[in-house]
């Protein structure tokens, strides 16, 4: 019973720790762009103001993979949210596109080290493979409830209070939330409790040295499977990068976070049809990667859909596909290993997300971006290695 405890108490942290971190990532999607313009930053500046903040994600990535699987994910995740926190006060009182892009950055470094921390955790306090499925599709759901709320709630508090006291606000949200997760989060309680719980059946004890079922995560998981979390990065950085730009935005920050909101309604939908998790997530990814291509192409050659439409229906796709990879790594990786890949996966999501506005603010004048994520989805699925990942699976 008192297992039962510490996995329930944890995983609520977790997920509040992720849903406050999501909420204030989302609620800067709808105003970073008009606020970079109004510090009189071009198109293309404004690509790479939105796209270092991914690829400084790169080292935070690569220091929390060995990080937390040396030293546990708490510290990683009270620095993250609190130095966050410290950053977006300081960001509202910039005045220079260039100022900006280092605020950004560093924002990007220091929040790197939350995702593969909590992800890690979360995986860890699993009691099976079928728990763990439950526990991705729950963070999913946190983060979807948190990308449904948080556009629309950024694009009022900058109507209402303007951009320095939004950032204001999100920033000490931040700092609180970092200083609950130190008194919230007793990791040494369930790391006893863990042990407690899984010394009868452990199965890493069971396995002879050696065994490449829990050895090194390369080992068991093909690279060019990263391949589809980098492409479909790249697709949404296009996305968050062109949405506030478009004609039917109509110039409005409330509208582009209202069409924010309706991407995360979509993945709602999906999310919330919880036999999907009995489908393959290699299938899972498969299609509804394909699924978020064709929808783009639709998109880049102006099919009779709504915009509206269309973003709910990246949604779907989007609620397919991030539990189901996330779901994918944790069942055929070894628990000592989870930081590791994990990071390994925030690292193709940075990448991704730090290529596509870049790209998307060179070619807006002359190609549709929503044809460049077209076609990055398409290549990403034209590399997966489906025989070698499905082996992977069975082993």
């Amino acid at each position: 019973m008192m297992c039962e405890v510490i996995w329930v108490k944890t995983a609520v942290w977790l997920y509040l720790f992720m849903f406050v971190a999501f909420f204030d990532l989302h609620a800067q999607y709808p105003i970073l762009s008009p606020f970079a313009i109004s510090l009189g930053a071009a198109p293309s500046f404004i690509g790479l103001i939105l796209g270092v903040y991914s690829i400084t994600h790169l080292p935070g990535n690569l220091i929390a993979g060995y990080g937390v699987d040396k030293y546990g994910s708490k510290a990683f995740i009270v620095f993250s949210l609190i130095v966050a926190g410290i950053v977006l006060l300081i960001q509202s009182r910039v005045t220079d596109p260039w100022d900006l892009l280092i605020i950004r950055s560093i924002s990007g470094f220091v929040l790197a080290f939350l995702s593969p921390a909590c992800l890690t955790l979360l995986a860890k306090i699993a009691k099976d493979h079928v728990q763990q499925g439950k526990l991705m599709a729950g963070n999913g759901m946190v983060h979807t409830i948190a990308s449904v709320l948080s556009p629309a709630a950024g694009a009022f508090l900058v109507a209402e209070f303007g951009f320095a006291a939004s950032f204001t606000f999100l920033g000490w949200v931040l700092i609180v939330t970092g200083i609950l997760a130190w008194f919230g989060v007793n990791e040494q309680q369930y790391k006893q409790a863990a042990a407690e719980m899984f010394a009868p059946h452990g199965a890493a004890a069971a396995l002879p040295p050696g065994n490449p079922a829990l050895g090194d995560p390369s080992s068991r998981i093909p690279w060019l499977f990263y391949a589809v979390p980098l492409g479909i990065s790249c697709s949404q950085g296009i996305l968050f990068f062109e949405l506030p730009l478009m004609k039917e935005t109509h110039g409005s920050i409330v509208t582009s976070g209202v069409f924010f909101s309706l991407i995360s309604l979509g993945s709602l939908v999906t999310l919330s049809m919880l036999f999907l998790s009995r489908v393959s997530p290699v299938l899972r990814t498969s299609f509804g990667s394909l699924a978020l291509a064709l929808v783009f192409f639709g998109m880049s050659v102006h099919w009779p859909l709504p915009v509206s439409a269309s973003l709910f229906l990246i949604g779907m796709a989007k609620g397919v596909i991030f539990p189901a990879i996330a779901s994918f790594l944790a069942s055929v990786t070894s628990s000592n290993k989870y930081g590791r890949v994990f990071s390994i996966l925030s690292i193709s999501y940075s990448i991704g997300a730090f290529i596509g506005p870049i790209v998307a603010g060179q070619v807006r004048t002359h190609t549709s971006p929503y044809f460049i994520a077209f076609l990055f989805l398409m290549l990403s699925l034209c590399l997966l290695p489906i025989n070698r990942i499905s082996r992977t699976v069975r082993a």
